[in-house]
Formats: structure tokens, C-alpha cells, sequence
């Protein structure tokens, strides 16, 4: 056994390689403007799954790309997805990224409404930035109450990102939170069927943050190599 490369630019120009080699060899072609946050995905998945699992909305990619560089800020259902997200990319565009979970007015919300934490959190999320680029990687109540908040507060987020992992509601509150946001003109980008989880939710801002930031290739992001 060889070792190819240690330097962390290399690894990851490599790795995106033999990513879109083995996109080839599969006869997948991904459109243009959805390759990066595709091969993100897989990058951090190594699931050849997701090239055929993630939906966009019309324009889904562009639009989140414009948020980002007018200053929307990013809300995320778990502190895991929030620690995945480029930190400097965020500062470079003068963003800020939030979780609500441990908050100690949602879970007093939470309490009293009879409800979970992710729910109180997105209510919370819309009330304080609502045009937030939400990133749900773990809980599909989250993806429920941001279809109720669109549909009885008209709430706009300038982009979801829905993809929870799991087997209970996810399925269904992807799907459902996907047609709405075709109906309602919000951008979403979702990881159809089970997969999903934190890291494909940080992965997927990331890659709308090195393109918002011009730093694809991570020797523009400060990478050795």
C-alpha cells in the first residue's frame, strides 16, 4: 500500500478527482451549477448515493449563493453542523451562523408549548432572522415547523436546506417541505429518502460558501499545497 499524498490541498484536489472520475464511469452528469454542492456531499459522504438524492429548486444554488453574499445569516438545528461550517469563509463574507437548541428561551418555549426543542428553535429562528439560510440536518420536526411557519406566518427563508437522517417523519417532512417550497418560491436543496445528517448539512453550506467566497480549491482557502 502506497500513500499518495499528505499535504491537505492535494488530498482534497485528488479526492475530487476520483470523484468526478467515478461520476463518469456511473454515466452521471451533474448540471453545472449543482456540481460543487454535489461533490461536496460525496466528499464528505463518500455516498455516490447523494449525486441522485439531492433535489434543487429552480435556481436553488444561485440563490443561496446570493443570501450568503448579502449577508444572510445560516441557522442550523444541531451545534454539529454549526462546528462544520468554515468558520473563515463565514468571517470573509461578514456572516453569522446560529443554533438555537441550547438556548435557554427555547427550551423554556419548548417546555411550555408542549413541544420539542427543534420546533421552539425554528419559531425562535423565525421570529429573529427569517431570512436565514436554515440548514436541518437532524431533526425532521424542524422541517415541519419551518412548512407550518411558511404556510401560516408566511414566513421566506432565503434558503432550506433539508436533509435529517433517519427513519421516523423524514421522509415525509422532506417531501412535503420540498413541495411547498415550489409552491411558496423559497430556494431549497434536499436530500431525498433516509440519508442525511449534520455533516451533509455543513457540507452542503460549505460549498455554497467557498463559491460565494471564490475558494473552491482549497489552496484559496489556505490550505498548504
Amino acid at each position: 500500500m502506497s500513500v499518495q499524498h499528505t499535504l491537505p490541498a492535494d488530498i482534497e484536489r485528488t479526492s475530487m478527482q476520483i470523484i468526478e472520475e467515478e461520476l463518469n464511469r456511473r454515466d452521471i452528469a451533474i448540471p453545472g451549477d449543482r456540481a460543487a454542492v454535489v461533490r461536496r456531499v460525496i466528499h464528505t459522504t463518500a455516498d455516490f448515493d447523494y449525486a441522485e438524492t439531492l433535489h434543487f429548486t429552480k435556481n436553488a444554488v444561485a440563490q443561496g449563493i446570493e443570501a450568503l453574499k448579502t449577508g444572510a445569516p445560516l441557522v442550523t438545528d444541531t451545534n454539529m453542523a454549526l462546528a462544520g461550517i468554515s468558520k473563515p469563509s463565514l468571517a470573509a463574507l461578514g456572516l453569522t451562523a446560529h443554533c438555537y437548541m441550547a438556548d435557554p428561551e427555547v427550551a423554556q418555549a419548548a417546555r411550555q408549548g408542549g413541544t420539542t426543542r427543534a420546533v421552539a428553535a425554528m419559531q425562535h429562528a423565525a421570529r429573529t432572522c427569517p431570512k436565514a439560510v436554515f440548514a436541518i440536518g437532524n431533526a425532521p420536526t424542524a422541517l415541519l415547523a419551518l412548512c407550518d411557519l411558511m404556510e401560516g406566518q408566511a414566513l421566506r427563508p432565503s434558503l432550506i436546506i433539508a436533509v435529517p437522517v433517519g427513519f421516523v417523519n423524514v421522509v415525509e417532512s422532506k417531501q412535503r417541505l420540498f413541495a411547498l417550497c415550489e409552491e411558496k418560491g423559497v430556494p431549497c436543496i434536499a436530500a431525498m429518502g433516509r440519508k442525511g445528517g449534520s455533516t451533509v448539512a455543513a457540507a452542503i453550506c460549505n460549498a455554497l460558501l467557498y463559491s460565494a467566497t471564490d475558494r473552491l480549491d482549497p489552496t484559496a482557502r489556505g490550505w498548504q499545497g
